[in-house]
């Protein structure tokens, strides 16, 4: 049996192996553990076609499969598709490319306003790693409010070396982090990628060292911090707003 009302979850090892064997993009494949063994050419089919394997009790996979017969194995598949790098810099057109990068942004709630902000604020893409990342799932598809739709993603298997392709390209990149220069102090017309961190640790530190500039957000009340999404917000929008002053 499959089941589509727990976030786009097939599960049962027949269902999941022929989703593999499809063209439907999946963003991870769960297992029980234990059962390594048993789900061998499922977790080799996975890993050829790039997709993460994850190790799970049986509890959680009851859970998400509402109690069916899921055999220990479960899949999640993607509520849009993802395209490519080169995707992003086309649609650009003449414009200066102005992207965003998402390092490693575990919850979906915030992955899915950082889309609806992007898309609002004149983004041409947004860029994920394939890995330790909220994926293009039900919940941040309906978080988007269907921007999802509007805005190209591209799942990338190394963040660093990305920046470093984009460098190359004339695109200025800059991270999010709290020691940076005030965004208010930075010009940041012409093409331009802003590098949002994760949750807990903020840019990783190959990330960060990869960036040409930090900026930052001035605190003036007792928090010295931002939910990631809030600040994204912040930031995209004075990159906009830079980018449409003449």
């Amino acid at each position: 049996m499959t089941s589509l009302s727990n976030s786009d979850m097939i599960y049962g090892r027949g269902p999941v192996r022929e989703l593999l064997r499809s063209d439907r993009q999946t963003e991870y494949l769960l297992v029980q553990k234990g059962l390594e063994g048993s789900l061998g050419q499922l977790i080799a089919l996975a890993k050829q076609k790039g997709i993460p394997v994850k190790e799970t009790d049986a509890r959680k996979l009851d859970e998400l499969s509402d109690g069916g017969n899921h055999q220990g194995v479960a899949a999640q598949v993607s509520a849009a598709r993802y395209c490519e790098l080169e995707d992003l810099l086309t649609r650009a057109g003449e414009e200066p490319p102005f992207l965003v990068i998402a390092d490693e942004i575990e919850d979906p709630h915030n992955l899915g306003a950082i889309i609806r902000t992007a898309e609002a604020a004149g983004a041409h893409g947004l860029i994920v790693p394939k890995r330790r990342s909220a994926g293009l799932s039900q919940t941040v598809a309906k978080t988007s409010a269907g921007a999802v739709e509007h805005l190209p993603v591209a799942r990338v298997a190394n963040l660093p070396a990305t920046i470093q392709l984009l460098k190359e390209r004339g695109i200025w990149i800059y991270g999010a982090h709290m020691e940076g220069v005030p965004y208010t102090q930075v010009d940041f017309s012409g093409p331009a990628a802003l590098v949002l961190g994760s949750e807990g640790r903020g840019l990783g530190r190959l990330v960060r060292e990869s960036c040409d500039m930090l900026v930052s957000i001035p605190m003036y009340g007792k928090m010295n911090s931002l939910n990631v999404s809030v600040a994204g917000g912040i930031l995209l929008y004075e990159i906009a707003r830079r980018r449409t002053t003449k």
